[in-house]
């Protein structure tokens, strides 16, 4: 549905790449290389921009001949910084920055929001999209990570059907809250089915 060079790599918690390794996020390398070697900035700075995402979508750059297939569009004198053409000697593109959390703690929960807003704040051009993949069971969990916006898209259960008849037959004793508290989540558009995940990843 969106034509393209696409790569998605499931990186696990001991991966080598990092959301510097793409066009987005290249210059974090250089703050990197320049805080190692100064011991003063590393203590001010630490490592908190540095981001590792769990599983990560990306494109990678188009030669000119693909993308001058139908007609001519660039060339030597136009689109010299272009982050898709590979000629100009760029990373590939992130596309989509995925966290995979079989329940959520509220630590677990915090650092899937941090690792999000370390994506916006240090990012030069456009943001990927960013989501949370989950298996957690307790709507007052899963809210306190779905609930707001602006940092996250969307907060993605992989079995949120059998957990919206679970939870509404555990409500009938009256726990009407934890009802409450989901439809919320699946009505605002902050909790989905991780099926919702693949479409929404093509806008």
């Amino acid at each position: 549905m969106r034509p393209g060079d696409w790569n998605i790599l499931n990186l696990g918690n001991q991966n080598k790449i990092k959301a510097s390794d793409f066009a987005q996020y290249e210059h974090l390398s250089y703050l990197a290389e320049i805080i190692h070697e100064n011991k003063k900035l590393e203590t001010v700075l630490g490592n908190d921009y540095m981001i590792a995402p769990d599983i990560v979508i990306y494109r990678n750059l188009c030669s000119d001949n693909e993308i001058n297939f139908e007609k001519i569009f660039v060339n030597d004198a136009v689109c010299k910084k272009s982050d898709l053409r590979k000629i100009c000697g760029g990373k590939p593109i992130l596309h989509a920055s995925i966290s995979a959390k079989w329940t959520m703690r509220s630590d677990r929960a915090q650092n899937s929001r941090n690792e999000a807003l370390n994506l916006i704040r240090n990012r030069k051009g456009h943001l990927p999209h960013i989501a949370v993949v989950t298996g957690e069971n307790l709507p007052s969990r899963l809210a306190s990570l779905a609930l707001g916006t602006g940092d996250l898209d969307c907060v993605y259960h992989f079995a949120l059907y059998e957990l919206i008849e679970a939870v509404q037959e555990f409500g009938k004793n009256g726990r009407e809250d934890i009802i409450e508290t989901l439809d919320n989540l699946v009505g605002g558009k902050r909790l989905k089915d991780i099926s919702d995940l693949v479409l929404d990843l093509c806008c």
